[in-house]
């Protein structure tokens, strides 16, 4: 049976090439590099064609519908089938959507289609590379989490510069072409030579469910609830509406900093800077916010990104080194709130249906988000000005912060010892994650009642006799003498 499996390893592997070759591969995406040169591609476009600006730039609103589609999609398929099953397809027709631009009748609708296609393809090409990461870490899982997306981050600054060269040499079409060549070669080489998921079996790029090792049945499904159960628990909603209404406030004053800097006299060039800070405070709180996570307990760390726009937007009414400093808090929970999405998943509703809840989750978010700049102004034209818009933002958020606090203790802890293991014995560790699930799960119901679903997945594999199960660790804040924190064998 071994014999159908793809992607088996022959050799240990540092872990941390598969953090860099997420990275850099979904540096190339749509993200970074389609939808953040979009700005530089207007002007050509429309003198060429003779449509106003805004119909131009309708365009990523389709790209946003076709991501918004095909995230929860990618996520599902995540969960059934192999990492490059998924990855490969969705590479290659995204790229083919970027490609198809340049040679679309111009006409509308017909414009839009292959920007609506580029989007919905283009989820293939972010999900797949997070669970990827976050398979191979449990100990220092926000860390890796955290430096793929400033990695991933890399690409929004070098896309533009890329983009920009691209289209004085070669004019829009070309630009678009070379875009989507440099995108494809990229990303496969990342696929081929450095990403993939721990212990992953197949068959025929479906995936199983328990393979053999040294003449032992080893089960390879993760522990971890249903999307259904997942529904029916209070983190999962906990979880959403905290990042969603994270998402509108952080995201619908990013793109109005500019216009609320000017409306206080605050010279265009000045206000512009404001986003570079924005930038680089985003990139450095994806950093930040892996390394908070590992360190200190989820919940603090969301409370506390929360906050931070909150104060940050009252600083924007001030002097302009004030909004220096309320720009770079906004742009640290931003760049934060990237790497919590992964984390709370695995830690809380766990990693059995990883992909499909995170599908979910990110469209959830990405849709609400979509609708912060339009909130913002909406109450700009209510109101008469930003500045009276934002007590309402943090009226919002801060009910969020202490809403969060009720998750508690994780449902499934970091396994202690497990990142320094896992690249030397993958099938292995799948054995110790079940195990651990279950022996935390049995310490929960001898300390308190429990509702079904914090036991669903307590089923431990069997093991050799004699053999100890790892313990789970909790982070500060929450001890191992807490109920679920650890277990025995």
């Amino acid at each position: 049976m071994n014999g159908f499996f793809a992607q088996r390893p022959s050799h240990p592997r540092n872990p941390w090439w598969v953090v860099v070759g997420s990275g850099l591969a979904m540096a190339v995406s749509a993200g970074p590099l389609l939808i953040s040169t979009l700005g530089l591609f207007v002007i050509p476009i429309t003198e060429e064609t003779g449509w106003s600006r805004a119909t131009v730039t309708a365009a990523f609103t389709f790209m946003a519908l076709g991501q918004a589609i095909g995230t929860p999609i990618v996520g599902h398929f995540l969960d059934r089938f192999a990492f490059r099953s998924i990855v490969v397809p969705a590479w290659l027709l995204y790229c083919l959507s970027l490609a198809l631009v340049t040679v679309v009748p111009r006409t509308l609708p017909l414009f839009y289609v292959p920007y609506f296609f580029a989007g919905l393809f283009a989820s293939g090409t972010i999900i797949p590379f997070t669970k990827a990461v976050v398979s191979w870490f449990d100990n220092k899982r926000g860390t890796a989490v955290g430096v793929t997306a400033a990695l991933a981050a890399l690409g929004s600054a070098v896309g533009p510069l890329l983009a920009t060269f691209l289209l004085s040499a070669y004019g829009w079409q070309g630009a678009y072409r070379w875009m989507a060549l440099i995108s494809l070669i990229v990303s496969m080489t990342m696929v081929f030579a450095l990403v993939r998921v721990r212990a992953e079996r197949s068959v025929r790029g479906r995936l199983v469910k328990q393979t053999t090792e040294n003449n032992r049945i080893v089960n390879l499904e993760l522990p971890g609830l249903t999307v259904h159960e997942s529904l029916r628990s209070a983190e999962f909603w906990i979880i959403a509406v905290n990042l969603c209404v994270t998402a509108i406030a952080v995201v619908g004053i990013q793109v109005n900093i500019v216009p609320m800097m000017i409306d206080q006299g605050i010279a265009s060039g000045q206000a512009a800077s404001l986003l570079t800070v924005f930038g680089l405070m985003s990139l450095l709180g994806r950093v930040l916010g892996g390394l908070l996570l590992d360190r200190f307990h989820a919940p603090y760390v969301c409370a506390f990104v929360i906050v931070c726009p909150v104060v940050g937007m009252f600083l924007l009414n001030g002097s302009f080194v004030g909004a220096i400093i309320g720009t770079a808090l906004i742009g640290i929970a931003f760049g934060v709130e990237t790497d919590l999405l992964p984390f709370f998943i695995s830690r809380y509703l766990g990693m059995r249906r990883f992909g499909a809840l995170f599908g979910l989750l990110q469209a959830a978010v990405l849709l609400t988000s979509a609708f912060g700049p339009l909130a913002v102004n909406l109450g700009y034209d209510l109101l008469g000005s930003y500045g009276a818009v934002m007590p309402f933002i943090a009226g919002a958020l801060v009910p969020c912060a202490l809403l969060v606090l009720r998750l508690g203790p994780y449902r499934y802890p970091a396994v202690v010892g497990f990142d320094d293991s896992a690249a030397r014995e993958e099938p292995a560790e799948e054995t110790r994650l079940a195990e651990s699930a279950g022996a935390s799960a049995d310490s929960r119901a001898a300390t308190h009642t429990v509702s079904p679903l914090d036991t669903v997945d307590a089923r431990p594999v069997p093991h050799e006799p004699g053999q100890a199960v790892p313990t789970r660790k909790q982070p500060a804040g929450h001890g191992e003498d807490e109920p679920g924190t650890h277990g025995t064998g």
